[in-house]
């Protein structure tokens, strides 16, 4: 890989991968030359899903964009941006209520990273109350969550609470 590549990383838990994370993912692609989609692995949280299994769905995800990968990583996320190489970190924004968060990481990273640019992304409208701890309990109570998710990630959610499709 060339130095002068331009490679971001989106981290998240993706717990599960929702359409909006995917929206976000497209519209980074044309921006950078690689993507790495990365699956922050944290001990403290119990997610639904197995690291295997996120991983699993990410990339079936996004196999159709030739300049996205898939990786993972624990720990902070600029340490792994810098062993990849990355310019940027693509964050989303959904609501104004996400900007504060965001804003004080951004800023917590460029002290950590000062090379290490955050790069803030809204998704389509469509998707801008979506989250996944909102996906997880949709389908935890039998809410139908086709067109919150990939038809994928709804049927992995339908067998791990063991809902009838």
């Amino acid at each position: 890989m060339k130095s002068s590549s331009r490679i971001a990383v989106y981290p998240g838990t993706f717990d599960p991968i929702t359409n909006g994370h995917i929206d976000i993912i497209h519209r980074a692609a044309p921006l950078f030359d690689r993507v790495i989609v990365t699956l922050a692995v944290n001990s403290a949280k119990q997610p639904l899903f197995t690291v295997a299994e996120r991983l699993g769905m990410i990339r079936r995800s996004v196999e159709e964009l030739p300049n996205v990968d898939v990786g993972q990583f624990s720990g902070l996320v600029v340490e792994y941006a810098h062993r990849v190489g990355a310019r940027a970190i693509i964050r989303g924004l959904r609501a104004v209520s996400d900007f504060e968060y965001e804003f004080q990481m951004a800023l917590m990273n460029r002290k950590q990273q000062p090379e290490l640019d955050t790069i803030f992304l809204m998704p389509d409208e469509r998707f801008t109350y979506l989250s996944s701890s909102i996906v997880r309990e949709l389908a935890q109570h039998g809410g139908k969550v086709d067109g919150f998710v990939s038809p994928l990630v709804a049927k992995a959610l339908a067998k791990k609470y063991r809902i009838k499709r």
